[in-house]
């Protein structure tokens, strides 16, 4: 599956923005979708993953409670809705896709090219 992430930019603190992420393939209602992000200097992190069937999902602790993640298998895309913004959310986000549901980077073998995230104070 081919992934192309969109919908990133500069919002200030406490703003909303939604990020997108449109695949190609087949496989793409059958995988498990994960956002991932990038901040500089920094490793990346796993941010929030979703079932193929859009049931089970799984957040990491620090945006519990602010970011959604979502999915739309007949327009084969995936959604990330983060709300509440902080300046410590400012990074490369990533889209990826994988067989298992699974919080680590090593699970995911499809990866799309990033969008910045920009959080102002």
């Amino acid at each position: 599956v081919q992934l192309q992430a969109s919908g990133g930019g500069l919002v200030q603190a406490g703003g909303s923005l939604r990020l997108s992420c449109a695949a190609s393939g087949r496989t793409f209602s059958s995988s498990v979708m994960g956002w991932f992000r990038q901040a500089p200097g920094k490793e990346r992190e796993f941010v929030a993953f979703i079932s193929w069937g859009g049931g089970t999902t799984d957040y990491a602790d620090s945006v519990k409670g602010r970011f959604t993640i979502s999915r739309d298998n007949a327009k084969n895309t995936v959604y990330l809705q983060m709300n509440s913004l902080k300046p410590e959310d400012t990074a490369v986000y990533y889209c990826a896709a994988s067989r298992y549901s699974s919080v680590a980077s090593t699970d995911f073998h499809s990866w799309g090219q990033g969008t910045q995230v920009t959080v102002s104070s």
